[in-house]
């Protein structure tokens, strides 16, 4: 078949310049009379768009789109509606849900114990009652963890291990038994047996920690009918890229596997991760295992490079100031480094050599300094700048580490957690560093590319709730909290878009409606730029387009389509 290369139109006002004739078929679809923020690099808008091969093939006024229709062309009438780039998250592990206790509509402790003894009731003497990891204390109105004495109230007998994110689980007193954990069992290097106001176990393993407890594998996720029902679920809150930050290489042959089929819905970049990698020739052994390499792969799916991590999450961030009290009853806690920096600065050094892009989980601002030393180190060796290595995370910087971020020429992958934990975070940190966390105005002032996400199942993934806790600094329980760190609808719709394609080497590809990008967008009920930034939090999305085809439509949406002439 001819390349087609049908006219672009980006006209601001949309109504003084046309396109140019069309040279080859007509569109397959077109859409017009809509709003549409093209996210270019002028944030043009215009009125419709023409999509030909997947790919958007014009842009510009609805007269002037609707001349290039031919016999065979669809035409969707947006009736107004939005249009938008497809929605992108840089850090998304996974949708939430599957089959443990679901905690994720709790709104007391109440709720909570509620749930896990309807579980209980119907587990079999001997078995484990494990609840899903999407939620978190600040949801509750006690606004604190379920701990060990409280498990016990509904489930005496049977063990309980309550998940919460991805750095925390709370055993109760059967679960404690069921893995021998006293309080003689040695605090692990890189985690946390934490103890109540009496000195006893309350329960609470944070980070490597975890490895005390031996859980079944979540075998349930390695299958092609879990990721297609999950991108289902993204695809309906206008997510049409992901990446997921660290990750098996089983997954990535599952997806593997659908992108031959033909039946990804969602594109999607996956770093490749050793938890257990603690050394440089364990890293080694884990990468020739793997069997792929950097940036192998297609605009469906590709290898993005390796997850590292070097402190904990909401509980366990590595800082160079202590918690607060009572979170931090003895004044000793900094935080958890779970990776100390020699064993980290090689392993770096190792990856940068074999030509892979690393990504480092880091939380704390101790945490930063870490991987900016190891980055240091592994630049000295083989220059990293150009290569968008990046800081995942990033809460709590210290503002004498943005040079230093810069000069390596790093990005910033950040996510909307204070959203969700606001209050636990003023709790645990105080109210100046709970009020500075992801501080994305800060970030961008400084010059570092920063990329926008979610980190779900740890906080909700509905990317609509980044885009307006980034504009408001809202928090679900909390209210306001850094109003210095508001961004623009602008900037946040960019890093929610082509601020999270640059990070990905996609930029030229996808990211922004132009003509020849893949046509991923997103249609919405209302304008994302001018309404109300409380409507944005309830929003719905209308329709979800991957590829030029529709991944979700709303039920009962109407839409006038019909063959053109």
């Amino acid at each position: 078949m001819r390349r087609i290369v049908l006219g672009l139109l980006l006209c601001g006002g949309a109504s003084a310049c046309a396109p140019a004739p069309p040279a080859g078929p007509s569109p397959d679809l077109v859409i017009v009379n809509a709003r549409v923020y093209t996210v270019d690099p002028a944030f043009s808008t215009a009125e419709a768009v023409a999509i030909t091969g997947g790919r958007f093939s014009a842009v510009g006024t609805t007269a002037d789109i609707r001349t290039l229709a031919g016999a065979a062309t669809q035409v969707i009438d947006a009736g107004g509606r939005t249009i938008i780039p497809g929605l992108m998250d840089n850090h998304l592990h996974n949708a939430g849900g599957g089959p443990g206790v679901d905690l994720s509509r709790a709104r007391s402790l109440d709720d909570v114990l509620t749930a896990i003894a309807a579980r209980v009731r119907t587990t079999d003497p001997g078995d484990v009652v494990v609840t899903n990891a999407d939620w978190h204390e600040a949801q509750l109105k006690e606004q604190r963890l379920p701990y060990r004495a409280d498990l016990d109230t509904v489930a005496p007998n049977t063990a309980v291990v309550v998940v919460r994110g991805g750095h925390e689980y709370i055993l109760n007193s059967a679960a404690l038994k069921k893995w021998n954990i006293t309080k003689a069992t040695q605090q692990p290097a890189g985690g946390r047996i934490t103890r109540d106001d009496k000195g006893e176990l309350n329960g609470e393993l944070v980070d490597r920690a975890k490895a005390l407890v031996t859980l079944p594998p979540a075998g349930e996720r390695l299958n092609a009918e879990y990721f297609l029902a999950e991108h289902q679920k993204l695809n309906a809150s206008g997510l049409t890229s992901i990446r997921y930050p660290g990750a098996s290489p089983a997954q990535y042959r599952v997806l593997q596997e659908l992108e031959k089929q033909g039946k990804l819905t969602i594109r999607v970049n996956q770093l490749m991760r050793a938890q257990q990698a603690v050394t440089v020739d364990q890293m080694k052994e884990a990468i020739a295992s793997w069997k792929v390499t950097q940036d192998e792969g297609n605009e469906w799916l590709r290898v993005g490079g390796v997850k590292m991590g070097v402190d904990g999450g909401f509980e366990g961030g590595w800082m160079s100031e202590l918690y607060e009290p009572p979170f931090d009853e003895k004044g000793t806690y900094y935080g958890i480094n779970t990776l100390k920096q020699e064993p980290y600065t090689e392993i770096v050094k190792e990856l940068n050599r074999q030509g892979w892009r690393v990504s480092t989980h880091a939380v704390g601002d101790a945490a930063i300094d870490q991987v900016l030393a190891g980055y240091e180190a592994a630049n000295a060796e083989k220059p990293i700048a150009g290569r968008r290595w990046t800081i995942e995370h990033g809460f709590v910087p210290r503002t004498d580490q943005f040079p230093r971020m810069k000069k390596l020429d790093l990005a910033i992958s950040a996510q909307n957690h204070l959203y969700l934990a606001g209050p636990s975070l003023v709790k645990m940190w105080g109210a100046r560093r709970a009020a500075w966390v992801t501080p994305v105005r800060a970030y961008l002032d400084a010059g570092l590319p920063t990329s926008l996400g979610t980190d779900s199942s740890v906080v909700p993934y509905p990317p609509l709730w980044v885009f307006y806790h980034f504009v408001t600094r809202d928090t679900i329980t909390g209210g306001v909290l850094g109003e210095d760190q508001k961004i623009s609808r602008q900037e946040a719709l960019k890093g929610l878009t082509i601020d999270n394609a640059w990070l990905t080497f996609e930029e030229q590809s996808k990211g922004s409606i132009e003509v020849g990008k893949l046509a991923d967008l997103v249609m919405l009920p209302d304008d994302l730029m001018t309404v109300d930034a409380k409507k944005v939090e309830s929003m719905e999305v209308a329709l979800t387009m991957v590829g030029g085809k529709v991944v979700y439509q709303q039920a009962g949406l109407p839409l006038a389509g019909a063959a053109a002439h």
